[in-house]
């Protein structure tokens, strides 16, 4: 099956331009770029732009990993933050900068194997904080392939 490209992501998607498109985003409390909502593949890749440092790289890197692996994956920004999901299946990971590292949050992810080390009230969305140079790919990998498998989260209307 040949892999998809961006280009054919978009053919097949809701595409929204985000509101600020053009503007140099606002970088809110810990670095977190502040990305009008919108669907498709245009807010994200302005949100992964606008990460500061070398936050920008690890944006990057999620955002192939994530289409390289899920090929029918679907995109938005929602809540200043990227989601990642699969039509009809529901969101299944995002990801939001903090001062000192990016947060990854697999929104399923109490039902992973390992379970990702983060956790909060949400009894079924599990994280993991990726600081500077220490992304592990293939644990990535494995955990995005996984999620994205589950039934996701049904949180807005775009899935």
């Amino acid at each position: 099956m040949p892999k998809k490209t961006t280009t054919d992501l978009k053919k097949n998607s809701k595409e929204t331009a985000p509101a600020n498109a053009g503007k140099k985003p606002v970088l809110l409390s810990g670095g977190n770029p502040q990305i009008s909502k919108g669907d498709g593949d245009a807010p994200v890749q302005a949100y992964i732009a606008a990460m500061p440092e070398w936050k920008s790289g690890i944006g990057r890197r999620l955002d192939d990993l994530i289409v390289n692996n899920v090929p029918e994956v679907r995109k938005a920004v929602r809540w200043n933050s990227p989601f990642y999901g699969i039509e009809g299946e529901g969101w299944f990971v995002s990801y939001h900068v903090l001062t000192r590292y990016v947060r990854v949050t697999f929104l399923n992810g109490a039902l992973l194997s390992p379970v990702p080390p983060g956790s909060g009230k949400d009894e079924d969305s599990r994280w993991i904080d990726v600081y500077e140079g220490e992304l592990d790919e293939e644990q990535m990998v494995e955990w995005i392939r996984q999620s994205a498998a589950l039934p996701g989260w049904r949180g807005f209307n775009t899935l």
